[in-house]
């Protein structure tokens, strides 16, 4: 149940995203051979606590997880990218509610090192929809993005550079 909201309002559950379990991590972006991994990234558990304030759904999301060094793996810091997506899975069809994509540095000591990580999201919200049936089919996937990180991480593209107009002579 959540703290301060009529009874039949429920927290959303946490599943972990089809296809996004895994973070593998290869030798110089190969993640296609068993030789060639670095590191593993795993799920532990992950838990979530809701309230509602003023009409919106505010969500504490919790997870932990595990990196797991490969054949190719040894000291180093990693970027763990993590995504929380509250999504509508209505019979309609899936509808995103809010998304958010997290960076949690991990770093690993040693070649014997299967370190752990965490991470706590505290204000998740989205406004409460307009009844309680509809958001049972609310659920919150947790997952690893690496494709979403890699376009994060490219640089935005400058401005085009626009000549200043001189002024005409004799007005300055």
């Amino acid at each position: 149940m959540v703290a301060g909201a009529p009874a039949d309002v429920e927290c959303p559950y946490i599943q972990i995203r089809e296809g996004a379990a895994t973070l593998v991590i290869g030798e110089g972006g190969d993640s296609s051979g068993a030789m060639s991994l670095k590191y593993q990234g795993t799920f532990v558990r992950a838990a979530r606590q809701c309230s509602v304030v003023a009409e919106q759904m505010i969500m504490k999301v919790g997870i932990e997880g595990r990196i797991v060094l490969g054949p190719a793996g040894g000291p180093g810091n990693i970027d763990v990218p993590l995504r929380i997506a509250v999504v509508d899975e209505s019979p309609a069809g899936a509808k995103p509610i809010v998304t958010k994509l997290i960076h949690i540095p991990v770093t690993v000591q040693s070649a014997t090192d299967n370190p752990t990580f965490s991470h706590v999201e505290d204000g998740l919200s989205f406004p409460l929809p307009s009844s309680s049936k509809i958001l049972e089919h609310y659920i919150v996937y947790i997952g690893f993005d690496p494709l979403a990180a890699e376009v994060d991480k490219k640089p935005k593209p400058k401005p085009a550079h626009k000549p200043v107009a001189k002024p005409p002579p004799g007005t300055g």
